[in-house]
């Protein structure tokens, strides 16, 4: 199984984190400290993000911390255990960081963040320190922010290839995701619940007509075998998927996590090359792209959908202000700029 260098980089941010976050907290060069971190990876202990996060082991230990990384194939169960407390710091999904963190998990929601210009802004101004007090939420705080890639629609028929075909065809949704499956009902399809380790094997055996996913996952998760012969990638953003670190604020120095942030930020071409060469991996007969009338008319539907989610309190507003803030940067010609 092929599995892009991207991985890597957001295993790297992560390990990262957890050596200077560590480090910070470490009194002496005798004492060692123990701290877990419980990675979520789809293949488990076998799998490239747990086998990279291990590297850094040796790292951590000659700052005086032995790193307990414990490995989940179940992104919930690490969730839970985070909350818990069996976790002094967790790697998750934008997706399921939200619990944690209502603004950052707000940072995919659909259609508010439409490229990469974007997202680069996006990430500075999260990296700067006057950022903190929207990282944290009670206990917890958002240690790093990482790129995950445009997201996008998969279908094994690219004659699918209007809102109104939709209607009644089945996608693979994150059930325990609000806004997708707000979405899916909103163009009339059938949810067919799903989460990050299955969605892929529904799309490939046929369970499922459709499913959301970046361009990073094509490869490793074997997308193409629901795709071909007769499927296609629409080449639409329907949201940005990013990883997100998030840490128990009372067992690690005040300064862990800005450092990080700081660290992170110097990397970010280096994310976004990995992201491209993914993408560009993908074969241009592959591609799906949409006429640019089509693509204003997603840009709205995407635009309800998401205020309808912001009224019902499931985005956080000042994500959502900071998110079109950004966007009539870039592009002060969208109509939602008018105002």
């Amino acid at each position: 199984m092929k599995h892009p260098v991207f991985i890597r980089q957001i295993v790297a941010g992560a390990a990262l984190f957890a050596a200077l976050s560590l480090s910070a907290t470490a009194q002496s060069a005798e004492e060692i400290l123990e701290r877990s971190f419980c990675v979520f990876d789809p293949v488990g202990a076998n799998g490239p993000l747990f086998a990279i996060t291990k590297t850094f082991r040796p790292v951590a230990l000659r700052a005086g911390i032995k790193l307990d990384l414990r490995a989940y194939t179940d992104e919930k169960v690490a969730a839970e255990d985070f909350k818990a407390g069996q976790c002094d710091a967790v790697l998750l999904t934008g997706t399921r960081a939200r619990e944690f963190n209502k603004f950052t998990g707000s940072l995919e929601a659909m259609g508010a963040i439409p490229g990469e210009q974007e997202m680069r802004l996006l990430f500075n101004t999260l990296s700067q320190a006057k950022a903190r007090p929207f990282l944290i939420n009670g206990e917890y705080e958002v240690a790093g922010v990482f790129p995950g890639g445009a997201v996008y629609l998969h279908t094994r028929d690219r004659t699918i290839d209007t809102v109104e075909k939709l209607q009644g065809k089945k996608i693979a949704t994150l059930d325990y995701d609000t806004a997708s499956v707000r979405m899916v009902r909103h163009v009339g399809a059938s949810v067919v619940g799903s989460n990050s380790a299955n969605f892929a094997g529904k799309f490939n055996n046929g369970s499922v007509d459709l499913a959301y996913a970046p361009a990073v996952a094509y490869a490793p998760l074997e997308l193409y075998k629901g795709v071909q012969p007769y499927g296609g990638v629409f080449k639409y953003a329907l949201g940005y998927m990013n990883f997100q670190v998030i840490l128990h604020r009372d067992r690690f120095s005040d300064k862990a996590a800005q450092m990080v942030r700081d660290e992170s930020i110097k990397r970010i071409n280096e994310a976004y090359e990995i992201i491209a060469q993914a993408e560009a991996e993908i074969p241009e007969s592959v591609w799906i792209h949409l006429p640019q009338a089509d693509t204003q008319g997603y840009d709205r539907m995407l635009r309800d959908v998401r205020l309808s989610l912001l009224a019902d309190g499931v985005y956080d507003e000042r994500a959502i202000k900071l998110m079109q803030a950004i966007r009539c940067r870039v592009d002060g010609s969208r109509s939602e700029c008018s105002s």
